[in-house]
């Protein structure tokens, strides 16, 4: 029988690194975390052999399918401690996308899977925190309208302004909970309002609808352009990762962040990356809130009066630090994290080879063979032509003196783009067209400067 669902979590993985064909980037690099140790929620991955049948089959799945899924969540609900779908201790899930090559903001995401409204209650109880169950619940049921139902999300955008306005407050974070669970009816009315059905409450139901979500992105107009551009062959298909989720916006000892184990723009050995306490991942890339530097050294070199995780979780830090080291001596490569805290544990969510640029991977490269993590040989097979070929141009002299007349720097504004699921609004910068998934900043940073 082909095995089409791989589990990892709990030191223990059936899959591993270099099984990035079958498992993708993402499913793979969560079964190297967990086998080395590192502390990555339980859970379990689709492969892309079955995005392959699905497609091959007119969008149906292997008859195994369903059976295989079930076993890996019950070892999930094992390995949690938890149950899906409970009414007292429920497992909630986050549903990801991921290619054997990197595709980053061009296929769906779900996040707070399992919630209704009994598991809510029972998450507000174990929490102890109404707002943050209900914050979770209206996170939830507008990702999944967007992403599965296809409705479009100025609709819960316009919603969310008007609960906002009734409370007078600005920030999304300011409402309390008794504001967001109107929220949420007033989310679920819209949902009946677009589509003439209720929002699903089965658990099961929902994940199934994400699954299906996930595998349809592949082929969504987004996803084919970016495969055209960078020359990503059709036929690889996604895999789906299915895992426990940790929650970053459980309080003021929870947060989530995005690091690079090295500077991606000059090459320094430098711990760099942005968090958010009290934040679920979407926050840190959507532009709503004002990020965070990790260091004390990289607050002060942006003149941000924001405290750095270093100060603000000095404990947390240094186990991230651990963890920095551990990546970069097992992959030999500077890698791109994402993390979450939740009530001052650690967990990892992701990890992946860091996109920099050519200044930066020779800088990289040298320093890595000096520190005897690759040898010279490697390193310079690190160093591909078309790299080296951008270092030849000439440049403008860094330390020149400079006359700067003006500065631009870009709002995020939104927009309609069309998707196979129905249209879909989209925030862009409105000078240079970058989406807030490419930057971690509340405005854009790019500034042109005369």
């Amino acid at each position: 029988m082909v095995q089409w669902v791989y589990n990892f979590g709990a030191g223990a993985a059936d899959g591993r690194a270099e099984m990035k064909n079958l498992l993708g980037g993402k499913g793979a690099n969560l079964a190297e975390m967990a086998s080395i140790g590192l502390p990555v929620p339980p859970g379990f991955t689709l492969t892309t052999e079955v995005c392959t049948r699905f497609y091959e089959d007119k969008c149906t799945y292997p008859t195994e399918l369903k059976g295989q899924v079930a076993k890996a969540l019950a070892r999930v609900e094992e390995r949690s401690g938890q149950k899906f779908g409970d009414a007292t201790n429920p497992l909630l899930l986050s549903v990801r996308s991921g290619a054997r090559a990197s595709m980053p903001g061009m296929m769906d995401t779900v996040l707070n899977l399992g919630l209704n409204d009994w598991t809510v209650a029972a998450l507000a109880k174990r929490s102890g925190d109404r707002r943050f169950a209900y914050d979770s619940y209206r996170r939830f049921v507008q990702m999944y309208s967007d992403v599965v139902l296809g409705i479009e999300l100025s609709h819960f955008e316009k919603l969310l302004e008007r609960a906002k306005q009734r409370r007078g407050v600005k920030q999304d974070h300011e409402l309390v909970a008794e504001d967001l669970e109107k929220l949420v009816m007033d989310y679920k009315a819209r949902v009946h309002v677009e589509i003439g059905m209720d929002f699903p409450e089965d658990p099961h139901e929902q994940l199934w609808g994400a699954v299906g979500a996930v595998f349809n992105s592949w082929m969504n107009q987004r996803a084919k352009t970016y495969r055209q551009l960078h020359d990503i062959p059709e036929s690889w298909g996604t895999a789906v990762n299915v895992q426990a989720m940790v929650f970053g916006n459980m309080g003021s000892d929870c947060a989530t962040g995005v690091a690079f184990t090295r500077n991606p723009s000059n090459g320094a050995n430098d711990f760099y990356g942005e968090f958010l306490v009290n934040a679920q991942g979407e926050d840190v890339v959507a532009g709503i809130r004002t990020p965070q530097e990790l260091t004390i050294k990289a607050r002060k070199s942006h003149g941000s009066d924001l405290p750095s995780l270093e100060e603000v979780m000095p404990n947390i830090f240094r186990e991230l630090c651990t963890m920095r080291q551990q990546l970069e001596t097992h992959y030999k490569d500077m890698q791109d994290i994402e993390f979450t805290i939740q009530q001052n544990k650690l967990y990892m969510l992701q990890t992946r080879t860091g996109k920099r640029t050519a200044h930066a991977a020779l800088q990289i490269a040298v320093d890595m063979a000096n520190e005897g993590l690759i040898s010279k040989s490697q390193a310079l097979m690190r160093l591909k032509p078309e790299l080296i070929d951008q270092l030849l141009h000439p440049t403008l002299d860094p330390k020149a003196k400079k006359q700067v007349i003006a500065k631009r720097q870009g709002r995020w504004s939104s927009a309609q783009t069309r998707r196979s699921a129905g249209p879909r609004t989209v925030r862009r910068c409105c000078w240079c067209g970058l989406r807030p998934a490419q930057t971690t900043s509340t405005a854009c940073t790019r500034q042109r400067v005369s």
